[in-house]
């Protein structure tokens, strides 16, 4: 393997895979690969040589059965009549599955009970409500054959009136008395009296689109049926558990009569959270009513129609603010489109309210929150969980009074920074009535204002610019100030199960899912650490409910936080137990039991820590244990809308320059600097990784991938031929990443790191703002410019029109 070293733009040099896990920690004969080392991904020759297994690679059992899902043809429609008989009679078809044949509930939600498996075929729940909705399943020997037997199916539908953009949601709620879900609303202080006072006051919105997940393993579920009617389900899903929950109680067993597993997922970003329940029912159903195995794998065109977005979000705001740019009041209103169902859209509504604020202290703020129905595919989770849409609005605001008082973008944002933790200034309160005390944001903007040339290169761009008549360049420097921890609380939760056999190898489970994040690889390295072993000496293995149970799902960015520390409390539950056999078998103190380096000093004498192992189980002491934890201190009331529900922030910040055509609206990121803080990180590889993956899916969703429904209700982009996702050329050649030195989790986290997952997806906001500067130069700097996410060349062409009048 090639050994060069990797250099970044910034000259630094990059370690090879080779040598990888090789710098040692402080204490003496480091081990290898335990926390704060350069681990590669314990998959990634596995990912790239092609030998990396997931749910479509398991060998098949004989027998097979092939599953289809026919799918809703109407928006928003009454089911007149469902005949599936001429489908039936097809040789080869196993069976049809329709609402009738559903042994228990007709649900695979993952809160609030309104997301039928099938809708009823009569009957005032027999309806359809957005095109691709399931309305049958066919199981057959091949899947072609199942889909040609599909199309025979005969449908009628009464049409009703549908709502498919906000505009219509809203219109639909008005004459409705509702919307999908409650609004909700955060204050802070009197923002009426504020917005009053302020010398200067602005009003505008902007729009943030949709985005697909795009993950290269489609949804996918294989069921095989086992003995007393048990099923084990192999789901490319973030939430076993779930799974599980949802199998059991459609089929009508209790949760102990279904299995569910999973190696690894080919990505999820939040799409394998709550849906991949729909299509672990329709197998296991088809399982345990035909008594074979059952697979269903979507094509990409089906899956882009069946399942969840991110939430489309219209913010509206009115800002007062003084002379220096320091604001003083903002009302923000939020429309959400969530679909047609509420999925997770209560929560991830609410994170967009929590992240309204990003990293700037408002003394007074009021964000309302709507959440509407539309009859499209339910918005489910995706990386950021709301955040992203959130922190556009404020972002957008900080351009705008940059624009009307004509200072620095930059400035304006430092001026409004939430106060450093130890700073002599009283630490911000958020809207939520959370203080902020471990703010170090301003040292971070300030750092890296310094190391990307911020000033001298906003000097360069003015120049540029002045003498381009066509290409014009934009620069912009954004934080991110992002919140750690599920905000429905009693999700903080994570187990984990740790094996030590005799011969001094272990044996590593918990309840995290690996979807190419490093998951496994991290926690990995924890439990090596605790017992001061070689990483290679802990096995890595598939998470399943059978071992680790009622775990909540591997999202919002809590993984590492989560099953770290259950798997370390596990481990060291049995370091102990060693620690007490050998204090009792050589009669030493427990100050004089020292794991060092894959031995145990124990008083004058050292032994390999397999030695001790294998004296331990001779002494009949317990090798096995579990582990779980529960994040501390967090809580939210939603009556006074106040609380700390999240433990502590992740912050970052990025600088990014864009080149525009004015001619045609076309675009190009030319270099982006992003400084993250990860605490004190556990694997500085695998959060580089995440940093600069994270950026780049974000400005995809910022500035190309667009969602377009007809007025049919019919997703139009739904395939890589019309729904375009970043490539290797949108990678600005000059990436330059750096993890925060003077990082260090003031939080008592897993050895003081911070989540890495979402917060770096928000660095790409920096790009947005770098495009709308690019804008304003195309227009001399006398009109701000209406531009919506994603900004396409067709929407910066316009944007460029309008400006220059």
């Amino acid at each position: 393997m090639d050994e060069t070293r990797i250099q970044d733009r910034s000259g630094a040099g990059e370690p090879s895979i080779a040598e990888l896990g090789e710098r040692p920690p402080t204490h003496e004969r480091a081990i290898k690969g335990g926390v704060h080392t350069k681990r590669i991904h314990d998959s990634g020759v596995k990912h790239v040589s092609g030998a990396a297994r997931y749910v479509d690679d398991e060998p098949e059992l004989p027998g097979t059965l092939q599953i289809y899902i026919a799918m809703s043809e109407k928006a928003h429609a009454r089911i007149v009549s469902l005949d599936v008989s001429k489908v039936r009679d097809v040789p080869g078809v196993a069976c049809v599955l329709t609402a009738n044949d559903i042994p228990g509930q007709n649900d695979y939600s993952p809160v609030f009970g309104d997301d039928p498996i099938f809708p009823q075929t009569s009957g005032p729940e027999a309806l359809v409500q957005y095109v691709g909705q399931p309305i049958f399943a066919v199981a057959a020997e091949t899947i072609d054959l199942a889909r040609r037997a599909a199309k025979l199916a005969i449908v009628e539908y009464e049409e009703l009136p549908a709502a498919i953009t906000i505009e219509q949601a809203l219109a639909a709620a008005g004459e409705a008395g509702h919307d999908l879900l409650d609004p909700h609303e955060m204050r802070i202080g009197d923002v009426d009296a504020a917005l009053e006072g302020a010398p200067h006051r602005v009003l505008g919105r902007v729009a943030v689109g949709g985005q697909d997940h795009f993950y290269l393993e489609g949804q996918i579920a294989y069921s095989i049926p086992l003995e007393d009617g048990d099923v084990l389900v192999r789901s490319s899903t973030q939430h076993p558990s779930e799974v599980q929950h949802n199998v059991a109680k459609m089929l009508g067993v209790p949760d102990h009569a279904v299995t569910v597993e999973v190696r690894r997922m080919g990505g999820g970003f939040g799409g394998k959270e709550s849906q991949p329940a729909l299509f672990a029912a329709v197998t296991a159903l088809a399982a345990v009513k035909t008594g074979r195995p059952v697979k269903c794998r979507l094509d990409r065109d089906d899956d882009m129609e069946m399942t969840g977005k991110r939430h489309e979000v219209t913010i509206n705001y009115a800002v007062g603010f003084s002379g220096n740019g320091r604001i003083a009041a903002g009302d923000f209103s939020h429309l959400v489109r969530c679909g047609y169902s509420r999925d997770l859209s209560a929560a991830i509504a609410d994170r967009a309210m929590f992240h309204a604020d990003n990293a700037y202290s408002l003394p007074a703020a009021r964000i309302l929150s709507r959440r509407l129905k539309t009859h499209t595919v339910s918005n489910t989770a995706f990386r950021g969980f709301g955040g992203p849409q959130g922190m556009v609005g404020i972002e957008r605001v900080m351009d705008r009074i940059a624009f009307e008082t004509g200072i620095d973008p930059l400035d304006v944002r430092k001026v409004n920074l939430y106060p450093s933790f130890d700073s002599d200034r009283a630490p911000g309160v958020t809207p939520y009535h959370m203080p902020v005390t471990d703010s170090i944001i301003a040292e971070l903007v300030e750092e890296l204002e310094v190391t990307s040339g911020y000033r001298a290169r906003r000097e360069a761009i003015r120049q540029f610019n002045a003498q381009s008549p066509v290409l014009k360049k934009g620069l912009a420097l954004t934080p991110v100030k992002f919140g750690i921890s599920f905000t429905t609380s009693h999700l903080n939760q994570a187990g984990a199960l740790v094996h030590v056999y005799k011969d001094g190898s272990v044996h590593l489970n918990h309840g995290g899912t690996e979807m190419g994040q490093g998951l496994f690889v991290k926690v990995a390295q924890v439990v090596a650490e605790e017992f001061q072993i070689d990483i290679e000496k802990v096995k890595i293995t598939a998470t399943t409910t059978a071992k680790v149970p009622n775990t909540s799902a591997t999202a919002a960015s809590s993984g590492s936080d989560l099953n770290g520390m259950a798997a370390q409390a596990a481990a060291r539950t049995i370091k102990n137990r060693l620690i007490d056999y050998a204090c009792g078998r050589y009669h030493v103190p427990e100050e004089q039991v020292v794991f060092a380096a894959n031995r145990v000093l124990i008083g004058n004498e050292e032994k390999r820590f397999a030695d001790l192992v294998g004296e331990a189980y001779l002494a009949r002491i317990s090798l096995s244990s579990t582990g779980f934890y529960a994040t501390p201190d967090i809580h939210y009331d939603r009556e006074s809308a106040s609380g700390q529900p999240f433990y502590y922030f992740a912050y970052g910040a990025a600088c990014s320059e864009v080149v525009i055509d004015m001619l045609t609206g076309e675009y190009k990121l030319l270099r982006a600097d992003i400084l993250h803080d990860c605490g004190t990180s556990l694997n500085p590889a695998i959060d580089r990784g995440q940093i600069e993956g994270g950026f780049i899916q974000g400005m995809g969703w910022l500035t190309m991938e667009e969602l377009w429904w007809d007025d049919k209700g019919r997703l139009k982009t739904h395939a890589p031929s019309t729904y375009k996702i970043p490539t290797a050329n949108d990678r600005p050649d000059d990436l330059r990443i750096a993890i925060w030195e003077k990082g260090e989790n003031r939080s008592d986290t897993i050895y003081r790191s911070k989540a890495v997952g979402e917060p770096p997806f928000m660095l790409a906001i920096s790009v947005f703002s770098a495009l709308t500067d690019a804008v304003i130069a195309a227009g001399d700097g006398k009109a701000f410019p209406d531009l919506d996410a994603p900004a396409t060349p067709e929407r910066v062409l316009k944007a460029v029109e309008g400006v220059r009048g």
